[in-house]
């Protein structure tokens, strides 16, 4: 949602300038837990009523989430509470999160894989993924059987699908055209 983006991006910045290059991993892991419980339903219910003061659910946030908060993600979460921009939260955690890889030259990237991949074969697997990308991976598996074979990597907005059943897909086409 455009939108939801829109609102999120001020957020996030300001949130990315105000904290220390060394506490970017910290402070991203905070701000996740807090978009986990803010993404909830519920919750976001409790905090739109307007009979609720903004403490009560700044306190039912953080209860929630079970992490201890550093300064940045108290003062974000209260920000956020406090401008009725907790349905963004999630987004600006996304934003955040995309600001700090930027920094450190590292992007997520998914694999997707046929069979489940071996603890001792997924350095090997991300340092040629990394080689083919050209830059610091960092990497969240998953196995989708339908794939029947091979391995689909998404990274950003690129995708690379060595998986048989694109193979399968791409001959299906050549064979119909």
């Amino acid at each position: 949602m455009a939108e939801l983006a829109t609102i999120a991006r001020p957020y996030a910045e300001a949130l990315f300038k105000a904290i220390a290059a060394n506490d970017a991993g910290a402070v991203s892991e905070q701000v996740n837990a807090l978009a986990a419980v803010a993404a909830n339903e519920q919750v976001r219910q409790f905090a739109d009523n307007p009979k609720v003061p903004p403490q009560q659910v700044f306190d039912l946030i953080t209860t929630a989430a079970k992490t201890s908060f550093g300064d940045g993600a108290k003062n974000l979460l209260r920000t956020v509470i406090d401008n009725g921009r907790l349905a963004a939260l999630p987004e600006i955690a996304a934003q955040f999160h995309a600001l700090v890889n930027a920094r450190s030259g590292v992007s997520d990237a998914t694999v997707v894989s046929a069979f489940p991949i071996d603890a001792a074969q997924l350095p090997q697997v991300v340092a040629s993924l990394e080689q083919r990308f050209g830059r610091k991976l960092k990497a969240s598996v998953s196995v989708d059987a339908s794939l029947i074979g091979g391995i689909r990597v998404v990274v950003g907005d690129e995708v690379l699908d060595t998986s048989v059943k694109a193979r399968l897909e791409q001959m299906k086409v050549a064979l119909s055209a």
